[in-house]
């Protein structure tokens, strides 16, 4: 099973977004800040703009995942 690094924002219900989840979407602001994609608003997506947005969405979970192995050294 992936580590998740846990609940990014504990609750009682002990549900929600995981660590993981807000590392992956810190790592996707930053590479989709500015960046230009036409298209993106088409419905449906057209199939160039669908597979950027899938690699976009597999590196930032590659990019979370690097900084929770980073923080279990510590």
């Amino acid at each position: 099973m992936k580590d998740t690094g846990g609940p990014a924002f504990p609750t009682m219900e002990d549900d929600g977004m995981t660590l993981r989840d807000y590392f992956a979407a810190k790592a996707m602001q930053s590479v989709l800040h500015g960046a230009r994609m036409p298209g993106i608003d088409a419905d449906p997506l057209p199939p160039e703009v669908s597979q950027a947005l899938a690699a976009i969405a597999k590196v930032s979970y590659r990019v979370a995942d690097a900084m929770l192995a980073e923080r279990s050294k510590t």
